[in-house]
């Protein structure tokens, strides 16, 4: 961590578009594998697949090792502080402020990941003073390409992030909103 960047508060409970995003709990262990243990969730993000009791125990150590580094938080989307619907994640990084998400198949269609990726840019605007959060995505991802579009995100003039992951290429386009 640079010495610019400040730590993250332990606990962040953010409300707004009627959800509560709040931390991962142990609670919460139990039906993550229910949540992202899915195709689409293997495909297009980085999270381990199979998603099981393991994979939830080692993820839920990972995020608070990465709060305490200061360059990430995950937090769980809920309606009411209650049961977890998916994720939202704030990342520091080099190139940006960045923002991704993962909603539980159940659950889609409800326009969950909108409303969390707005409630954490605010978050990012006004706590950690971002100028820009950025988006990083396949646009062969048609769900999370329209998230972006309705969230007020615009895809930026830039070079696609290429890689390989979980054995399959990709290519990332950045879409950013700026601070308004």
């Amino acid at each position: 961590m640079s010495s610019t960047m400040s730590s993250f508060p332990e606990r962040i409970e953010l409300s707004g578009e009627g959800l509560v995003l709040r931390d991962w709990t142990e609670a919460d262990l139990a039906v993550m594998p229910e949540l992202f243990d899915h195709p689409d969730i293997a495909y297009w993000t980085p999270m381990a697949s199979p998603f099981d009791a393991g994979a939830a125990r080692a993820r839920l150590d990972r995020d608070r090792q990465l709060r305490a580094d200061g360059t990430t938080i995950l937090l769980a989307i809920t309606v009411d502080g209650g049961a977890p619907l998916g994720e939202v994640m704030l990342r520091r990084a080099s190139e940006g402020t960045e923002l991704g998400y993962a909603i539980g198949p159940a659950h889609r269609g409800r326009g969950l990941a909108v409303r969390a990726v707005r409630v954490m840019a605010a978050y990012a605007f006004e706590e950690l003073d971002a100028e820009q959060v950025i988006l990083e995505l396949e646009a062969e991802n048609a769900a999370s390409v329209a998230v972006a579009t309705k969230a007020g995100f615009e895809l930026l003039d830039v070079p696609l992030i290429t890689g390989d992951e979980k054995g399959r290429p990709y290519a990332l386009q950045t879409w950013g909103l700026n601070r308004s």
